[in-house]
Formats: structure tokens, sequence, C-alpha cells
């Protein structure tokens, strides 16, 4: 089947010019955005291969969306001035090179992508849309998948259920509930994406959620559905794609250039100083061909299906002992809390593979094993050395569906990380790195709407055991990579550290922390009783009502009608971000006033409506969040479902958040944190005297600093230039910026700076000590020798110091996660077991436990013990401990 590729153009464009530093020509002209396209250009046939393809761009003017709904995209952000000036300068080379355009008044790119989409099936064609707009999410399915040109993964309807919780036929619905912030579709009022996704869940459509609206059990619910019925619909019709807006008359138009298109404005580019691309391009040639090389071959192997007990059983039973075996599961849902098992597929050698299906439905009978039976298998299969690729999720869906608790051997998906923390650790892309193996497709497994359970059960055998054999075979693979890397200590710490702390994860996941809901109602209602407060003295200020969200009429209302002095206007209007708010403060009563609605806002629609809502929706108010163990290149956790990391505290208002989370009835919260982690780690390494004589005397480093940049007298004054300082330089902070944060010009900035170096001599060679050796190597090590590689190689100018930066911060931010999660290891192990004492949640660098009341501060003191002494430095790890009912208290 023949390819089309249809590009988001201005989509791409936006998304270049976020993704790469402002990079500029010699004569200034800003080319960063130009760089990114220019990249994906020369890069096509090598990331995918196509057919045919067409750039799909945006008309001037209002669409017949405007007349729908006058406010649709009201308020979009000012796009950049540099972004401007580059994607004129972008679509001028895209005709230049000879790709073809598609484009029509009065229609949106997405409409005209949806058509193209719609013409193109009609004449057999297989679409890819390279983009990464959750509009697009819609025209998934049937042949149509999307393309991200940065991450370069496919985005197909697997992916789009796992993102959201809902299919792509269901999409327009889901936003039709949630609205759309960027565009001002207005959704329904009240309804965020958990909502959102749990009514679609339980209704199907937009349609069948308001013909049983009166079976839907929260009050609150029917109470936003109702009062939200007309915007409801009137965003269905904003956010549904039309079809109609673009035919392809002759498919033959749209083929590739046979000339090579960037050698085409060869001379262009190099007057924007883009040499490099020229010169690969004359060297490499086109990558694009007309069959995309994959090899089906290159895993060979034989999957069994096992539907009786004699079979299942005649196989297990012929496992050596010791072996090492893979084993995964295929569920009904993505979410393992409520998922039922469907089947589980194991391996034991790299030439076979079993399936054993236990629930698949089905009009005739079918011959599958038995859910006791299947327990007993498992309970055999886990006297093996068991390997997993994203051991959390099968762990969960056998405990719940067996109440079988499974050892880890090891984890494919974790080992990936330790290989490279920068790559993508999914087992499709790890299939086609290692072994440029396609693996079986979800979506080509299970048709729309139904789950694995209603999968043909030979089409089920090849794709689970295509999983457990690609897990098995990876487990050996990714060995072999770490041995040739002279990494075989990672191996080690895979055993030793990293499994140990992905069942400490799980521990923590499963004890959850509770949250005040009666709290959280309250809160929200004073919430929206200060916006409905700011709201009216914002419109007093203002002469008259107005939007408050939306920016064009904010602007107007500012710098017309108040006659405020403009700071930026672009081609869309005035720019009202919170830069030039802040710049405004002292003009007019009516600034401070719009910088607290924002806020507050904001802490209502992200924290705290979504908290109250998950927290209504567990019997014992815990909330359970999922924590990411391979999430970050440095080794820190992050976390989702919520995510607790990103509550915030440097407002009053955003601390408060913090008390809603509470201790159960008879326990205490007891939180700790270690105290200037990553200055203390810089000590230990750089072993400079005068900050291990600090440390190790107790004293206060910030002070210290100030002493030793500015004397005596001026010390306590310049405390907090000192404070700025001494973080700064971990982050890689220049003059420039540290001018920006202290409000000085750059050029003192650089004094304090090299005043710093003057009296820290030591610290100076040891941060240039790790840029030279990341120069040399390629990488950069933690304390627990994790590794972080950085491609220097094929780094412009831009990259090669941002490279720099992240070398040194990896160091220090990487070895403080090291320590934490050494901390975590150990007191998991120590009180796994234990009713008093519960580890909840790692924020960075505290953690949070729940523990009995009466017995807090006995605890405090021996979770501290365990923390300060997890590892010998050369100065005393410190750590700050407090108690409270709840977690604002720990502050």
């Amino acid at each position: 089947m023949k390819t089309l590729t249809v590009i988001d153009t201005f989509g791409f464009l936006f998304r270049a010019y976020y993704a790469l530093p402002p990079l500029k020509s010699s004569t200034g002209f800003p080319t960063g955005l130009l760089t990114g396209f220019m990249n994906f250009v020369s890069n096509i046939g090598k990331d995918f291969q196509t057919d045919y393809l067409v750039f799909a761009l945006d008309s001037k003017g209002n669409t017949f969306r405007n007349d729908i709904y006058p406010e649709y995209k009201a308020h979009r952000p000012d796009v950049p001035e540099d972004l401007l000036r580059q994607l004129p300068v972008a679509i001028e080379w895209i005709e230049k090179m000879g790709f073809q355009t598609a484009a029509k008044v009065g229609y949106e790119a997405d409409d005209i992508i949806a058509s193209l989409a719609h013409d193109a099936k009609e004449k057999g064609l297989e679409v890819r849309v390279v983009s990464h707009d959750k509009d697009l999410y819609q025209l998934i399915g049937d042949g149509v998948y999307l393309f991200d040109p940065i991450k370069k993964v496919k985005i197909s309807e697997k992916e789009c259920f796992d993102k959201y919780g809902v299919w792509p036929k269901q999409f327009t619905d889901y936003q039709s509930l949630l609205g759309d912030s960027a565009d001002n579709v207005p959704g329904v009022k009240g309804v965020g994406a958990k909502t959102a996704e749990a009514l679609i869940q339980a209704y199907g459509s937009l349609d069948g959620i308001y013909e049983n609206l009166e079976n839907i059990e929260k009050k609150r619910w029917k109470t936003l559905l109702t009062d939200g019925k007309e915007m409801a619909f009137i965003s269905k019709q904003l956010v549904s794609l039309h079809t109609d807006a673009h035919a392809i008359d002759e498919v033959d138009k749209l083929v590739l250039p046979k000339e090579n298109p960037i050698l085409k404005i060869a001379d262009t580019l190099m007057e924007f100083d883009m040499n490099r691309i020229v010169q690969k391009v004359h060297k490499d040639g086109l990558n694009y061909k007309t069959e995309i090389p994959v090899s089906k071959a290159s895993v060979n192997g034989e999957y069994n299906l096992l539907t009786n007990r004699a079979e299942l059983f005649k196989v297990i039973n012929s496992i050596p002992a010791d072996s090492i075996v893979s084993l995964d599961t295929e569920t009904t849902a993505l979410d393992a809390s409520k998922a039922n098992i469907v089947g589980f597929s194991f391996a034991f050698d790299d030439k076979r593979a079993f399936y054993v299906p236990l629930a698949h439905v089905s009009l005739m009978p079918l011959e599958q094993v038995n859910k006791g039976d299947a327990k007993q298998a498992l309970e055999k299969l886990a006297k093996h050395k068991l390997v997993f690729q994203n051991f959390k999720y099968d762990y969960e869906i056998i405990k719940n569906n067996f109440n079988i608790k499974l050892d880890l051997f090891a984890d494919t998906m974790v080992l990936a990380w330790l290989n490279e923390s920068d790559s993508a650790v999914g087992l499709d892309s790890l299939s086609k790195k290692f072994f440029n193996h396609e693996m079986i497709a979800y979506k080509d497994t299970v048709k729309k709407g139904e789950n694995f359970s209603n999968v043909d059960l030979d089409k089920a055998c090849n794709y689970a055991a295509e999983d457990a054999l690609i897990t098995y075979k990876l487990y050996f693979k990714l060995l072999e990579e770490l041995k040739n890397k002279s990494c075989s200590h990672l191996i080690e710490l895979a055993s030793n550290t990293e499994f140990i702390f992905t069942d400490t994860l799980i521990y923590m996941e499963n004890n959850g922390i509770k949250v005040d809901t009666e709290f959280f109602k309250e809160l929200r209602d004073k919430t929206a009783s200060k916006l409905l407060e700011l709201t009216k003295n914002i419109h007093e200020q203002a002469g008259g009502e107005f939007n408050i969200n939306s920016t064009k009429q904010l602007g107007v209302v500012l710098f017309e009608t108040l006659e405020l002095p403009v700071g930026k206007k672009t081609k869309t209007g005035y720019s009202t971000n919170e830069a030039v708010l802040l710049g405004l403060k002292d003009a007019h009563p009516i600034i401070p006033l719009l910088l607290e609605y924002r806020e507050t806002y904001k802490l209502k629609s992200t924290y705290i409506d979504p908290l109250l809502e998950l927290g209504e929706k567990e019997e014992d108010a815990r909330l359970h969040t999922s924590f990411i163990q391979t999430g970050t290149a440095t080794g820190r956790l992050s976390s989702k479902n919520p995510n607790l990391q990103n509550i915030p505290v440097k407002t009053q208002a955003g601390r408060e958040i913090r008390n809603g989370f509470i201790a159960s009835e008879g326990k205490a919260l007891i939180g700790i944190d270690y105290s200037q982690i990553e200055l203390r780690l810089l000590a230990h390494y750089s072993k400079d005297p005068a900050l291990l004589e600090a440390f190790n005397g107790g004293l206060d480093i910030h002070t210290q600093t100030a002493i030793k940049i500015f004397g005596e007298e001026e010390a306590k004054e310049k405390r907090n230039i000192a404070k700025s300082i001494n973080f700064g330089l971990l982050y890689g902070m220049g003059s420039r910026k540290l001018g920006d944060t202290l409000g000085i010009p750059a050029k003192e900035a650089k004094k304090y700076i090299d005043s710093y170096f003057e009296a820290f001599a030591t610290v100076k060679d040891f941060l240039k000590s790790i840029e030279d050796s990341a120069l040399e190597h390629g990488y950069v090590e933690t304390l627990l020798r994790r590794r972080r590689y950085f491609d220097f190689a094929n780094a412009n100018g831009m990259q090669r110091p941002m490279f720099l930066r992240e070398a040194v911060n990896t160091v220090f931010q990487g070895s403080a996660s090291d320590l934490i999660k050494l901390s975590m290891v150990e007191i998991f192990k120590k009180y796994k077991d234990s009713d008093e004492v519960n580890m909840l949640l790692q924020i960075h660098d505290e953690l949070i436990f729940e523990v009995d009341e009466d017995k807090s501060e006995h605890y405090a003191n021996e979770l501290k013990e365990i923390m300060e002494g997890i590892h010998k430095l050369e100065i005393p790890l410190d750590v700050s401990v407090s108690i409270g009912k709840n977690w604002g208290e720990l502050k």
C-alpha cells in the first residue's frame, strides 16, 4: 500500500521553534525554526519513507468557526517576533524545493489535513500525518496515523487511548466536554480530563452522555453537564474537522521531488549560515526511497498457543530449573488497578514463545485455560528468574487478578534506561533499535472500540508471544550492550538497587496519600468566590465587562481603553503575558488584580478541581499517583495521575493546597528533606577547602560564600546574592542570567562570578573538568556511576554549550537522585512489612511518611539516621525533619 504523508506545517514549525535553541545567522537573523525544518526535510526517508507528500497550510482571516463562536481563538498568546520572521521564509523554501502545498480560504490547516486524509483513504492510500497536535487525534484509524516529528514516534489508536483514555472516534466528544483553552473552545465548565474520560468511557459519546443524563449518579457532574449543554454542542462543532475542504485531483503531483530539494536552495541556505545541512546532503544524497527498510525476518520466532491444562503444564514442566523466563500480560484496560487479565505470554529461549488465553470472548465456544490452572501455572513460572518489560504494570495485574505477588529478576525498560537515559524505552522502539524489527501494531490487532478479549486467538497469540520473545531477547541484548560499553557496573546497579527501587515504588503507589475532600470543597468554593470578586474589581477598574481570559480583549482594555504603555505588539494584537504585566505593575491598579486573577485561576483549574475529583473517586479518599522510574535523563522521579511533584510552593495560595493532604486518624506525617544536597555534592567532588570547612563546621554555606566574595561587613546584606550564585553555577548560570535574577547589569554579575571563582578556585577547576570529561568521553557519570550521553559530534553551535550545562547539572542533580534513591531502598527494606511506618511520596529531595502518631518522634529519628548515613561523603549529609497532621505543616 502506498503512503501519503501530510505535514501539519505551522504546527511542526511552531514546535521546531520551541524545540531548538534561539540560533541566529551571522547577520543576526533568527534561524532556529529554519534549522529544525531543514533537518526534518533532510531526514525524510530516514525517519520515514513515503510515496507522496504535501504541506498543509492555514489561510489568513477568520474561518467558519468564528461564525459559530466569535470568541474562537480570541485569546491566543502572542507569537514571538523571531518566529514570525522565520515563518514566511520556511513557506517560501517549501515551494522553491518543489514540494506541494494545500490550503483553502475559510478553513484551517487541520480541515485541509482531514480532507486530504479522507480523500487519500478513498484512493486506497495509507496516511501519515506529521504532527503532535491533539486536535488531529480524531483522524487516527482506518489507515491513518500521526507521526511526531520531534520525538520520531508513531501515534496510533493505542497511543491515543494510553494518553487520554478514549479512542480516536470518541476524541471530538472528549474535547467537547473538556474544551481547549489554547483555542478558546469553551467545553463544559468545571469538567476536567478525568471526568471527561470517565463520562466517555461510561456512555460512549456526547449524545450518549446527554441521553443518560438522569442516570449519572454524581450530582455535581449532572449539574455541570446540564448548565453546559449548549456550550458542549457548540464545542463539538468547533473541534470537528471538515473533510470537504480539499481534494486530491492528481495524486502523482504529490510525489517527492526527484532532484534533491535541499540542493535547490543551497545558495540560500549558505546565506543563512546553514552550511552543515548543505554539506551533509552533498555527502549523503537523498534518504528517501520507495520502501521502508524494516526487516520482518530479523527476529525469528515460533509462536505457540496453549489452550488446555495438559499442553500448558507440559511446557512449563519442561523449563529447566533456574531458567530466565520473560513474562507479559494482556488485559482489558490500560489502568492496571481496573483491568482484567485476558491472557499471558512467556518465553524461556530465543526461538519460541507461548500464549495462554484465559478470557477471550467469541460467539463460538473457545478452548481456553481456566483461571485456577492459570494461577497454578503462574506460581510455577514465578519460581524461575522472571524478566519483564515494565514490571510495575504486570505485577499489579497478576496481584489483582490472582493474588500472586511476583518477584522481579530484571526489567528491560529499566536496563534500557540505564543503557541510554535520553532514549525511548518502549518495547516497540527498543525492538526497532536493537533488532531492526517492527513489532505487530496494537491497532492492527484490536479493532476500534474493542479490547484484547475480543481478539481472535491466533492473532492474539502472535501479538502477545512476540512481546514475550522480544523481551527475552532484549534482556540479553542489553546486557551485551552494557558490557560492550564497559558498563558491567550498571548491570550490578540494576540488580542491587534499581530493581529493588521498582518494588519500592510499587509499595509507595499502593500506600497512596489521603486527601481531605471537605477541605478541597471549601478551598474550591473559596477560590471560586475569590475569582468572582477579582472579576468584579477588574471590570470596575476597566470601566466595563470583558473576557479576562481573552488576550485580545484584555489587550484592548489595557492599551487602548486605559492607554497604558504598550510593551510589545505583534500581528495578532497586544502582548499581555506575565512579563508584560509585571512591567506594568505600578502603572495602574488593574495590573496587580490581573496577576492575582491569573494565579488563582490556574490553581483552581490545574490543582484544586482535579485533586478534589480524584479524592472523591476513592472510598478511602487516598490518591495513588504513578511514579515513573525511567522518565528523566538525570534520574529524578516524575509522577502522573496526578502529578504531585509540581504542586506550587512559592506562593501562599499554592502552599495552601498542600494542607489538603492529611494523615489518617491516629497517624502523623513526617517530612524529611535533604539540606543543600547538591552544594554538599559540589564540596564532596571538588574538595574545595573553603566548602569542606563550611560544611564540616556546620556553618551556613551562603553566609560563608558571601564572606568570601564580599567580606565580613557586607556578608549578611549580600547573602541572597551568594545563594543565587551557589545554586546558579550548578545549573550553568552565566552572567546575563544571574544579572536578570538579581536585577543588576550583566557586567556587575560577571564580577560577582569572577570573585566567586577567585575565592573557590578548586570549584572552577572541577566544573571545568566535568565539561572536559564530557567532551572527551561523550558522557558524564553520577555518584552511582549512572551515565548520561551527549552527541557532541553532531551538536551545532548552540547545542554544544547547552550539552555542557546539562552535563554539569546531571552530575549534581543525578547524584542527588542517587542518594535519595539509596535511602528509599534502605527504608523500604526496613519498613515494608510495618503497619506503623509507610513511605508515601518522594518530592525531589524530600520524602514523606505516614507513621503512628504516638511514635512519630521515634520514627523520625530512625529515618533521619538512615538518610544521613546512607553514603559516606567528604562532608556530612544533613536532613531537616518536620512532623504534622498535613503536608502543609511539614515545611
